[in-house]
């Protein structure tokens, strides 16, 4: 059972879902040429790769240190909506973890619920648009209602709450991106940024479960 990771463990696990979501790109690459321009999975496997190179052999004073450089990597990598919305997940995450040394359960609803503040600030999208939201969402809500338990408990149900998210938006209409342009035709398909999502959880829970 792991309560939490110190700074050094945290980074190793960024690291992790780096390059796991590097791994990931053939199956992000199809998500999004089902209801996008196919270009999703090479942007997010660039901004990853951006994440590693940033992260690897770095030391880092502090968690909102750690999550700034790693988001700051994804916002000048990956380019387009998708570089700003994932790059802003981490540094809006760090809002409030200013000084704190150590990733536990707490931190990662705190991480999850500013970064979906912040992102629903800068794109104005909402629950229900067939966007990374309708993961992150219900993720950052299952991830407060946890902020006690240890974080190798928390992670996994967490990760559910995204994944039971992504499949829910097969049944959404795209009101925003390049999905809005495809009205019903989109039906049946998830949305790629709700699968990033998903896959950035399920990292970070495999990552944890090693521990």
């Amino acid at each position: 059972m792991t309560t939490e990771l110190n700074l050094i463990e945290t980074r190793a696990m960024l690291l992790y879902v780096a390059e796991k979501m590097e791994d990931s790109v053939d199956a992000l690459t199809q998500a999004d040429k089902a209801i996008g321009d196919g270009d999703h999975g090479i942007g997010m496997g660039r901004g990853f790769a951006a994440v590693r190179q940033k992260l690897d052999g770095a030391s880092f004073n502090t968690l909102d240190e750690l999550l700034k450089a790693a988001g700051m990597a994804l916002v000048t990598s990956v380019g387009g909506a998708a570089g700003v919305i994932f790059g802003t997940l981490f540094r809006g995450g760090a809002k409030n973890l200013t000084g704190k040394t150590s990733f536990d359960s707490a931190a990662l609803a705190a991480m999850l619920s500013d970064g979906l503040a912040a992102i629903e600030e800068r794109g104005k999208a909402k629950p229900g648009d067939k966007t990374m939201i309708d993961a992150l969402d219900p993720a950052a809500t299952r991830a407060q209602q946890l902020t006690a338990v240890p974080l190798s408990e928390a992670l996994p149900q967490v990760t559910e709450a995204a994944r039971e998210g992504m499949e829910a938006s097969k049944n959404m209409i795209a009101t925003m991106g390049r999905a809005k342009t495809l009205g019903e035709r989109a039906l049946g398909h998830p949305d790629p940024g709700a699968v990033s999502t998903y896959f950035i959880l399920k990292f970070m829970s495999e990552y944890v479960a090693t521990k």
